[in-house]
């Protein structure tokens, strides 16, 4: 007699995280900090920047927890590098800084957000895992930091950035154009299904096409062009621009 196949469901596959950082005591406290989580597998270290595309070539992580700052090759030109790639891991870098001109280099490069060194060590272990499972992580506080920087800089500067990225959301539908300016106010999933009476799957799937057709890697660039092509006012509400 055969003995029935088990219908329980296996156990989801731990998260492969590289951790990457030029001091070797941050190393060690993020390593014991990360590695005590049942559902987080440390598979390497680094160093140095110039360490990561051979490290994630070999242990294949699905996440780098990566410094900005190292003497050799900076976690910015890293991060770049990394997420050209088209099976890039995600990126999740570490900085002291709340607002930073290089954080924000960092999440226009692809990284999928940002964690303070001195975060307690849950949030930490917690943004690690909310990445690995697609989610951003940046707060709304931190986000509208961000785009003030981004608002920064000469005249020309913005004017050109905003030119280009009004013809980059010309590409899209009015509903997936709807959609994206939600995401710029930092709504979620739910609430844009509320707003625009849609299904929280169909709004999924709204921003999964949004990503695919601007060519961005998460929601936070998609808030970043929002901002970039002014449809966002100072409060955060839509403000004429496409229709």
């Amino acid at each position: 007699m055969n003995t029935p196949a088990s219908t329980a469901p296996s156990a989801p596959r731990p998260v492969r995280l590289l951790i990457v950082d030029d001091d070797p005591l941050v190393r060690a406290g993020l390593t014991l900090m990360l590695g005590g989580a049942d559902d987080i597998d440390i598979v390497g270290e680094g160093a140095d920047g110039s360490e990561v595309a051979g490290l994630v070539e070999r242990l294949r992580p699905d996440v780098v927890l990566m410094d900005i700052r190292m003497p050799g090759m900076d976690g910015l030109t890293a991060t770049e590098e990394l997420r050209r790639r088209p099976d890039a891991p995600e990126v999740v870098v570490l900085t002291t800084f709340h607002a930073d001109e290089q954080v924000l280099r960092a999440i226009r490069a692809g990284a999928a957000g940002f964690v303070l060194k001195d975060t307690p060590p849950a949030r930490i272990v917690d943004s690690v895992r909310r990445v690995a499972a697609g989610d951003p992580v940046l707060s709304p506080a931190v986000t509208r930091q961000l785009m003030a920087r981004a608002a920064g800089g000469a005249r020309d500067d913005r004017t050109s950035r905003a030119e280009w990225a009004r013809r980059r959301f010309a590409e899209l539908a009015e509903r997936e154009r709807a959609v994206a300016v939600a995401v710029g106010r930092g709504h979620s999933n739910a609430e844009i299904a509320g707003e625009l009476y849609l299904s929280v799957a169909t709004v999924k799937t709204h921003v999964s096409r949004i990503l695919a057709r601007l060519d961005l890697n998460n929601r936070v660039q998609i808030a970043l062009l929002v901002h970039d092509a002014g449809l966002l006012d100072t409060d955060g509400e839509e403000s004429g621009g496409l229709r």
